[in-house]
């Protein structure tokens, strides 16, 4: 058994391997959009089975790359406080790899190209050869394995020191106080990691279905549930990942304010909250779809605004509280947080908008779509990463450090405006 000193170490490695693994890949995955994007002005020409196989490698890469960041992230600032595996840390790497490798396969050297929601029955078109299904889908699986064992084991480790109604904060509802401390961040991993079994559970059933279909072509699925399904799975996944980054926002940022952040009852019941409200939230993405009852329709609208208030207001007031008069030295770190709050704000809000079904008429498949979620990600869940893996090398380098991140902001945004813009023209978005 490693001591101590030999498990943070461990710890510290993986998390480093991690973060390198991811900035390679999401460079990559950037140019990939910058293609897209040239390719949409006219400035360079991409065959259309191209151009769809470069997206669904872009949006299935950026959304599996940071949620992998995200875990990583927590899974290291976790371990102040509990012992997850690191051995199944390395052999999730491993599975993530393997995924990877199978998508870039599958995408770019069989343009497997049905979009990073891989809707039903889009995999199945003629387009693509056969065998670019097949290994698409088993990247997904092995991809979503890899985030399951790792849910479940962050949930294992959590449970074991706090226990099940301890990790989610229910003692704080009670008269007396605690005996024992919940720090948020462990509070909030464990909302997301039981948000994320459940829902990876229902993607990994629907990819076995898929699968189950690539192996026996005559069977069929109903189109709408596995719509149901592909979109509980998807949007609860881009969800966690930004809470992930929420989450160090919790456990960082005091250490530079110098002031610290406790839970309490109103922090327990909100992100109690958060954990039902995301698992529903999902169906403002199916407005269009009339066969689905109007009832899931109109849950779905509720829960989408409602679902925007409980973690952006008590976390709002939270950095407020952090940051008001505090003294804090403006540093890189505490700045990305800052920014990639407010990042946060911004995608949360042009979210609610399009979830709206009156707007939604008008702007569902324009590019407003893709300027929401690209600001929640670039200019929201990015800056949080990197300020995390700032603070995790421990790089001294503060000038270049803040130069790049003022960059980082005026081209992320003046990109995204673009987007809105567009979106706001009715332009399709793609």
């Amino acid at each position: 058994m490693e001591s101590d000193t030999g498990q943070n170490r461990s710890v510290r490695l993986w998390a480093g391997a991690y973060s390198i693994t991811v900035l390679i890949v999401f460079v990559v995955l950037v140019l990939l959009g910058l293609v897209m994007r040239l390719a949409q002005s006219g400035a360079v020409e991409v065959r259309p089975d191209y151009f769809y196989a470069i997206m669904t490698l872009h949006g299935l890469g950026m959304v599996g790359v940071l949620y992998t960041a995200g875990y990583a992230a927590v899974w290291y600032l976790a371990s102040k406080y509990v012992q997850p595996s690191v051995g199944l840390m390395r052999f999730n790497f491993v599975l993530i790899l393997l995924g990877v490798v199978g998508l870039i396969v599958a995408t770019l050297i069989g343009r497997f190209g049905p979009g990073w929601y891989m809707l039903y029955p889009l995999p199945f078109m003629i387009t693509w050869p056969g065998w670019s299904i097949g290994v698409a889908v088993i990247s997904v699986m092995l991809l979503g394995t890899a985030w399951l064992l790792g849910q479940l084991d962050l949930l294992r480790a959590i449970v074991s020191r706090y226990g099940l109604s301890g990790m989610l904060g229910w003692q704080y509802f009670r008269k007396n106080q605690p005996t024992q401390e919940l720090p948020p961040m462990v509070l909030i991993v464990a909302i997301s990691m039981i948000a994320g079994a459940v829902t990876t559970l229902v993607g990994a059933l629907m990819l076995m279905l898929y699968l189950a279909q690539w192996l026996a072509p005559e069977l069929r699925f109903d189109a709408l549930l596995m719509k149901n399904a592909v979109f509980l799975f998807g949007h609860t996944l881009v969800n966690i990942t930004m809470y992930c980054g929420i989450a160090v926002v919790y456990e960082l940022l005091p250490t530079f304010s110098g002031r610290p952040w406790k839970s309490n009852s109103i922090v327990v019941f909100s992100w109690n909250a958060v954990l039902l409200l995301v698992l529903v939230a999902f169906f403002h993405h199916l407005y269009m779809d009339f066969a689905q009852p109007v009832a899931f329709q109109v849950f779905g609208q509720i829960a989408s605004f409602v679902s925007a208030v409980p973690a952006t207001v008590v976390t709002v007031f939270g950095v407020m509280a952090q940051v008001y008069r505090s003294g804090i030295r403006w540093s890189f770190v505490p700045l990305s947080m800052i920014l990639g709050v407010m990042g946060w704000i911004v995608g949360g809000l042009t979210a609610v908008v399009d979830s709206t079904i009156a707007v939604n008429i008008f702007f569902h498949n324009t590019l407003w779509v893709p300027a929401h979620f690209h600001t929640y990600f670039l200019v929201g869940f990015v800056f949080l990463l990197f300020g995390f893996i700032y603070h995790l090398v421990n790089s001294q380098a503060e000038s270049t450090a803040k130069l790049s991140l003022g960059t980082m902001v005026v081209g992320g945004y003046g990109f995204l405006l673009m987007f809105f813009l567009a979106g706001i023209e009715s332009v399709p978005r793609r």
